[in-house]
């Protein structure tokens, strides 16, 4: 049986990243990508990356959602984040605050996923019908079909009567042939 190691944290940090600088000559529609790129490139070279292999950076999805919250022209001129570095020299990247504006997306989140612990629906119990409130529900159903075959009759009915005028007939010029005077 295989045995989990847990890694732990060898270092860890806090930086500001300068986005800035590094988009002040790319074309609008590659910024957002370019910031991605910027802040992976950073974190190798300030955590001691061998080789400064960007491979090695696991980036949190907040933090890519937080470099692309303002669209792909428009990214963070710096950003704010928390690194770290465990034993086998994968770099985890993280916000160092949450922004207001993600609260509530995380919220939204986890209430769309429900509860966490799932419990066992206990089947309800049936209560026999008497025959009286069978009969009750069979001319309820009856009734509503009924009704909506009145419906399209009516409908229909109204349709066939509608006033409509003939469609116009197309005038098209007549053209005369007229004799040439000599």
């Amino acid at each position: 049986m295989a045995e989990k190691t847990e890694n732990k944290a060898i270092l860890e940090r806090t930086y500001v990243v300068p986005i800035k600088r590094g988009l002040r000559h790319t074309p609008d529609y590659k910024k957002a990508r370019k910031a991605v790129k910027i802040v992976l490139q950073f974190m190798a070279k300030h955590m001691r990356v061998e080789n400064r292999d960007v491979k090695l950076i696991k980036m949190d999805k907040l933090v890519n959602h937080e470099l692309w919250r303002r669209g792909i022209a428009n990214p963070p001129n710096k950003i704010k984040l928390k690194a770290k570095k465990d034993s086998e020299g994968i770099v985890t990247v993280e916000l160092f605050e949450i922004p207001k504006i993600l609260h509530f997306k995380m919220d939204k989140e986890k209430r769309s996923r429900g509860p966490s612990v799932k419990t066992k629906k206990q089947p309800e119990e049936k209560t026999e019908q008497t025959a009286e409130e069978k009969k009750v529900v069979e001319e309820k159903k009856a009734s509503t079909v009924e009704a909506g075959l009145q419906r399209q009759a009516q409908e229909a009915k109204s349709q066939k009567h509608q006033v409509g005028g003939s469609p116009m007939k197309r005038q098209t010029p007549v053209q005369r042939n007229i004799p040439k005077s000599k």
